[in-house]
């Protein structure tokens, strides 16, 4: 279990905003080599606003076959009763599939492209895992909302990460426009975490995943964070890449459009920052939702798209 945790939650007191105590960029050490991928305005963007969208990272050609991957993985995996799929609420349609990076060659090769590796590398300041891999379809018409949260209250509480060491990787892999979905931070939100009210359910994850009630900010709070930061839409042709901050605020609203929203997220982790007991003697989850078996450092390696 963590000790001395300066990043309580999930008590039945009042909930709290409390300052952040760890890093946004770090350095890596000095006898180890340094990863550049960021100019020095793209840094200073992310250290202050907890997240920096790279339009058109990747070119028409590697989105069509990406998308191609994702497409035939939703219908490998539709109906086929596994761990890793999640299902909307209500529809029954694909929401998430999990694990990703694990069950598909195509996406084993996507977390080492240079182009995101080396900017997760860069901004952790150490090398890096992945914590979590997904694809999130949110189809059209009846795509549900992902309500308020920091990643960083949940990875932290559920699955016992330490430290706000990590990063999330979105690569867009449709067009995310205002009308479908987009994913939404709150600018400056990273620097203040969020402590949150209610006692974890056993095994969580199998509701939370669907539609998220448990570790999701007060309303006050997340006033004052949007009071003081606002609310950006990330916006971008597929191709582009959002990457955020673990503690980030953010969420998205429903599709109602005829137009599906699908993007596959990595989630980095450092890999001096990797898992201890979750916190309040909580069942760690399973393995696809959180890494805890064969960690290893991940090498560069560019996409291969033939």
């Amino acid at each position: 279990m963590l000790s001395q945790d300066v990043y309580p939650t999930r008590t039945p007191k009042s909930a709290a905003i409390l300052a952040r105590q760890d890093p946004i960029v770090y350095d890596r050490k000095s006898s180890e080599p340094q990863v550049t991928r960021l100019n020095a305005t793209q840094r200073a963007a992310y250290e202050q606003d907890g997240f920096l969208l790279m339009p058109d990272l990747f070119d028409k050609n590697e989105v069509e076959f990406l998308f191609d991957a994702m497409q035939h993985m939703r219908e490998d995996f539709t109906n086929a009763g596994r761990k890793e799929v999640i299902a909307e609420p209500g529809s029954g349609e694909v929401r998430s599939i999990f694990n990703v990076h694990r069950l598909n060659d195509i996406f084993a090769n996507l977390v080492r492209d240079p182009r995101v590796l080396n900017v997760a590398r860069e901004i952790l300041g150490s090398e890096v895992y992945i914590h979590q891999s997904r694809i999130n379809y949110k189809p059209g018409f009846n795509g549900k909302e992902f309500y308020w949260h920091s990643d960083f209250e949940t990875w932290h509480s559920e699955d016992g990460m330490p430290a706000m060491r990590a990063l999330s990787c979105s690569i867009l892999l449709t067009d995310n426009s205002e009308a479908n979905g987009p994913l939404m931070v709150i600018p400056g939100s990273h620097q203040h975490y969020v402590s949150c009210m209610g006692e974890t359910p056993d095994e969580n994850y199998k509701k939370s995943l669907k539609k998220q009630e448990v570790g999701v900010p007060d309303e006050i709070l997340l006033r004052y964070l949007a009071d003081m930061g606002g609310i950006k839409s990330c916006t971008g042709k597929a191709g582009s890449v959002i990457f955020f901050d673990c503690n980030t605020m953010h969420g998205s609203n429903s599709n109602i459009s005829p137009f599906p929203r699908s993007n596959v997220f990595f989630v980095y982790n450092s890999i001096d920052n990797q898992l201890q007991s979750p916190i309040n003697g909580l069942v760690p989850r399973p393995e696809f939702v959180a890494a805890r078996e064969g960690i290893q450092p991940l090498s560069p390696e560019p996409l291969d798209v033939d």
